[in-house]
């Protein structure tokens, strides 16, 4: 059985991995360079492109924060939090989709991550809900 800190490492990695993936997605869909900027109002897309971001980065930080806090209520809430946030990347997916994007292998490429992403999540969250995390 792998021990709790791999398992923390591991999911860890596994979500810089996905939000390198969601920048360079979001990089490339998006029509206006500066569309990642919060300040920025722009297309639908480029809104989108910039959630798509947003959930990605808040996925890392819930992720350190379950795993560095002692408060189970705190875990609890970050692993919700997490669930949301990858339930969301797929619906923005869906979203760049019906607004026209052609290139769908990118998308593809993006659901086959979250895909992997959640099935690690699913056996690190089990690690607290067991108590060996």
């Amino acid at each position: 059985m792998e021990s709790a800190s791999f398992n923390s490492q591991k999911i860890y990695r596994k979500s810089l991995a996905l939000q390198d993936l969601s920048e360079a997605i979001a990089a490339y869909f998006s029509s206006n360079r500066d569309a990642l900027s919060i300040r920025r109002y722009g297309s639908f897309r480029d809104d989108i492109s910039k959630c798509l971001v947003t959930d990605a980065n808040l996925i890392t930080k819930q992720i350190h924060l379950a795993s560095s806090s002692s408060s189970h209520n705190t875990r609890m809430k970050s692993l919700a939090f997490i669930n949301v946030m990858t339930q969301n990347i797929l619906a923005y997916c869906n979203g760049l989709e019906k607004d026209g994007v052609k290139e769908k292998e990118y998308l593809n490429l993006l659901r086959k991550e979250i895909r992997s992403f959640r099935v690690s999540f699913k056996k690190w969250r089990k690690s607290f809900q067991s108590g060996t995390d």
